[in-house]
Formats: structure tokens, C-alpha cells, sequence
């Protein structure tokens, strides 16, 4: 996630942008540099629960985290959801993201740790009402494994040594140094240091080692609960920035600026923010570009618009008929 929004405020912000590079003074430069800020997660957690793993993982992975004025939360918790992390929440908890974390070490189970810490995460979103997802933080900070950790595997798979502890990995007889041994403690624990040696044993280049223990860390569905919560942060902004737009129109009667705001392409990104919305809620939305797509989505969203839902979702679905009923103009036209 290179900027951490959705499609929509992308398109938004390029359009914008193309448009005040056309014009003269700087009224729009402002606004342009506000949407084009990326998407700034802040991370919290009481002490011990691994948070600076969790940042880290995080910045490698292309996430910029900030210490003030975030857009989304990311909330660390590890083996149980206790009062103090309730009271890191905040107050939009429709912006954070809780990351139970250490889940390689939550519990001997039958179907193992990470079974277990799924359980415990889906009792947790349940009881708080926060989308929750499991990681390894440790492993998702991986970015490589260099020589020395490599050929100690590659030991470790030829002459297997006892993983049943850390003591026991680290102090039993081994042709392996134990400084070695610790340092893939260090890097790993010993739930990436099994993962990995079955990679290789199985075959697997350095880089599909590394790949393996990304995919067993989680990282990806961190990455994915942060653009669920990003999309209708994203959508706000893309609205703040047409109210801006529009009172700067007022203000100034600019003739072009007015075009630009009633132009189609601003009307495509605008709705584009809001599918982003809704399909990150589990809605689908046809992605049809013939006449009869654009028709169906229109009366689909004027429909969903009429029912039961929130402001936020009513104001998503307006802009998606919208801009279906644009295209269906365009459409016609031809």
C-alpha cells in the first residue's frame, strides 16, 4: 500500500492535481497538498505487547507511521484483550485496526497457535465491535536472511536439533555454535525457525523462505484491515476537498474551476471513493462498463440508498448512482 488510500482519492488526487497545474495562482495548492499526503497510521499498545515489532513490520511493508495526527490506529494487544487496551481505542473506533500480535506463542492447541489466536481475535471483534487480525510480528519483519542465518538452516535441516524449548534449542550439543542458535532465536523464535526449515526442505530458494514466513506472519491481513478502515477515511477527504473546492468556486467565480467540479472525471473518482467504502464493508458492486451495467448499478444503489444504513453509507450510495447515471449519459451519447 504505497499511499495506504483506495483507487478513489488516488484518482480524485490526480485529477485535482492536473487541474491546478493548468491554472494560474496557488488557491488550489493547499488542498493539493492535503490529498496528496499519505496515509499516516499511528501504533499503540501497552508495554510488552510487541509494538515497535509491530511498527516495524508495518514500515517495511510500506505503511507510514506517525507519532501525531494519524488517520488510523492500529491497536496492539497480545494474548488477551484487557482493560488498558481498551482504554487506547479512542474515540472513532470506526478508524482502527486491532492487531493481536505474538500469535505463534498464544497457546498449545490441537489445531495450533495461530487457530487458537484466530478464536481469541474473533471474540474480541465481537465483543468490541473493531475488526481484530492475528500476527506473527516478528517474522513480518523478515526483509532477508542473510548468509549465516541461511547456512545455519541449512544446518539445522541436515542435523535437526531439539525445538522443544529455547533452552533446549540453545544448550543442547549441536555441531551449530550456540551463538548462532540464539541468533536465529532472535530473528525467527522457534516457530519461524520450524516454518523455515521445512521450506527448505522442502526445496525453497532463500527468497520463497522469506515469502513463506511473510504469509505465516499475517502481515497481509494487517495490510488489507488497514484499507477497510482507510476507505471511509479516504472517502471523507475526498468530500472535505470538494466542499473546499466548491466555496473556493463561490468565493472566487472561477469558470473553469466550476467545470472542473462538474466534470466527469471528478464525478468518476468521487464515486470510485465511494465503492471503495462499500466494497471494503463486503458490498458488492457491479463493475460493468456497458449501458446496462451502468442502469442496473444506479437503480441497485438509489434502492440501497432508501434503507435502512448509516449517513456515511447513504452519501456512498448517491455518489455511486451518480456517477452510474453519468456514465449511462456517456453512454447514450455515443
Amino acid at each position: 500500500m504505497p499511499s495506504g488510500w483506495g483507487e478513489g482519492p488516488r484518482s480524485f488526487t490526480a485529477e485535482l492535481t492536473r487541474f491546478a497545474e493548468t491554472v494560474p495562482g496557488a488557491h488550489l495548492a493547499p488542498l493539493v497538498a492535503r490529498m496528496s499526503r499519505p496515509l499516516g497510521v499511528a501504533v499503540v499498545g501497552r508495554r510488552g505487547v510487541g509494538r515497535r515489532t509491530v511498527e516495524a513490520a508495518l514500515r517495511l511493508h510500506g505503511v507510514r507511521v506517525v507519532a501525531t495526527e494519524p488517520d488510523v490506529r492500529v491497536v496492539v494487544i497480545a494474548e488477551a484483550f484487557k482493560p488498558e487496551d481498551e482504554a487506547l481505542l479512542g474515540s472513532d473506533p470506526g478508524s482502527t485496526v486491532m492487531v493481536l500480535t505474538k500469535a505463534d506463542v498464544f497457546g498449545a492447541t490441537r489445531d495450533g497457535p495461530l487457530a487458537a489466536a484466530s478464536r481469541c481475535a474473533a471474540e474480541v471483534a465481537a465483543a468490541t465491535g473493531i475488526d481484530v487480525v492475528v500476527m506473527v510480528g516478528l517474522l513480518a519483519t523478515v526483509a532477508e536472511l542473510d548468509d549465516e542465518l541461511l547456512g545455519a538452516l541449512r544446518t539445522l535441516v541436515a542435523v535437526p536439533a531439539e525445538l522443544g524449548s529455547v533452552d533446549a534449542f540453545v544448550t543442547a550439543d549441536h555441531p551449530l555454535a550456540r551463538a548462532v542458535r540464539a541468533r536465529l532465536l532472535d530473528r525467527l523464535d522457534r516457530f519461524g525457525v520450524a516454518h523455515a526449515l521445512l521450506a527448505l526442505a522442502d526445496g525453497a530458494a532463500p527468497a520463497e523462505v522469506v515469502t513463506r514466513l511473510h504469509e505465516l506472519s499475517n502481515v497481509d491481513g494487517v495490510l488489507a484491515g488497514l484499507h477497510r478502515v482507510a476507505a471511509p477515511v479516504g472517502y471523507r477527504r475526498v468530500q472535505r476537498a470538494l466542499a473546499e473546492s466548491r466555496c473556493l468556486h463561490a468565493r472566487l467565480g472561477d469558470d473553469r474551476l466550476g467545470e472542473f467540479l462538474r466534470s466527469d472525471a471528478l464525478a468518476m473518482a468521487v464515486m470510485t471513493a465511494a465503492v471503495d467504502v462499500v466494497e471494503a464493508a463486503g458490498l458488492t458492486v457491479d463493475r460493468g462498463d456497458d449501458a446496462g451495467a451502468h442502469a442496473r448499478r444506479a437503480v441497485q444503489w438509489s434502492r440501497y440508498a432508501r434503507g435502512p444504513i448509516d449517513a456515511l453509507h447513504r452519501a456512498c450510495a448517491a455518489d455511486i448512482t451518480r456517477g452510474s447515471l453519468r456514465l449511462l449519459d456517456r453512454e447514450s451519447g455515443r
